[in-house]
Order: C-alpha cells, then structure tokens, then sequence
C-alpha cells in the first residue's frame, strides 16, 4: 500500500518529525542553531510561515502556514532534513543499515513524519498549546517558560499567553499524541 498525503494550497499543517531511531542529536544548542539555519535556508527558495514551534532533543512539533498558491510541504521537509545533514557534524549521524547505505542516504532523520492539517481555530489552538507544553509533558522542563527551543516566549511577547502558563496544571489536548 502506497501511502499519500493531501496537499491543500495555503493549508495551516501540524507536523511532529523525529530523529532516526529517536537519537538525542538535537539536545545542544549548537544542533538547535543548525536546523534554525536549514529552516533559514528552505524558506528563502519556498516560503512558509512557522505559527509555532518547539524542538526537543529527539523530536520536534511545529504549525506551518503555507502561502495560498503553496500546497508542497513534503519537498519543504525533503530540504530541511536535507540541509541539516549535510551541515551537520558526523557525530550526530548514526551508523547506516544496509538500506541506507544501499541509497546513500544519513541515519538522522526517521523517514515518515506526521502531518494533520488544521481544521479550524479552535483545532489551531489546541495544537499550538500541545506544541508549547511538550517539554513540559517530556520532564524537559516545569513549564513553558523554561524551555528555550520554542515559539512559546514569542507567543508571550504578542500578549497570546501570560508567562506562566502551563505550569500549574496541563492543557486538555484530547486526540493529539504523535509522539
């Protein structure tokens, strides 16, 4: 069975991408500033808008808004796991098995990721919070705030959260769990 995606032109799309055999590769600071530049780097050629984001050492969320003549998101994460391979250093990437070696390709990345394209406001808020509690849900961090790899504290700057949200008690994301 061949799997397919839908792509819709100007889709708001939740994403979770995770590493090859969920590796911490992206627990510095370092790693985190590359794939910032391979984000940097496909948006020049193929424009997106990052809604929200956070990145944790083995996986990352993130809400993408496409522009409205754009539906391809697939080729937008083809680039930027591709970028960041490239650039990144060799310790990062696992031994090839003998699939990978065959096609040339990095251990960094899984090769699936998932995507849900969002519905209506009321689906884009429940996703953006699930992406800002994450670290909180994982023990990375007590709460949103304290996570540094995140859109959270832009949210806070636009006035969309108050700075402790989320440390008390978690938000409901009934049906969200692509971990």
């Amino acid at each position: 069975m061949r799997y397919r995606r839908a792509f819709t032109p100007g889709a708001t799309l939740f994403f979770t991408v995770v590493t090859h055999d969920r590796r911490p590769i992206l627990e510095s600071a370092q790693a985190v500033d590359l794939l910032r530049a391979a984000f940097r780097s496909v948006r020049q050629s193929r424009p997106f808008h990052i809604d929200a984001m956070v990145v944790l050492p083995d996986h990352l969320h993130c809400v993408w808004t496409l522009p409205p003549e754009a539906a391809d998101f697939a080729t937008r994460w083809r680039l930027i796991k591709t970028w960041f391979t490239k650039h990144c250093p060799a310790a990062l990437r696992a031994p090839q098995d003998a699939t990978r070696a065959a096609r040339q390709e990095q251990a960094v990345w899984q090769h699936r990721y998932w995507e849900h394209r969002v519905r209506d406001e009321e689906d884009y808020a429940r996703h953006v919070d699930y992406i800002h509690y994450n670290p909180v849900k994982h023990g990375w961090a007590a709460s949103p705030a304290l996570w540094p790899y995140s859109s959270f504290h832009r949210h806070v700057a636009a006035g969309i959260y108050p700075p402790d949200w989320g440390h008390a008690a978690p938000p409901h994301h009934e049906g969200i769990g692509h971990e």
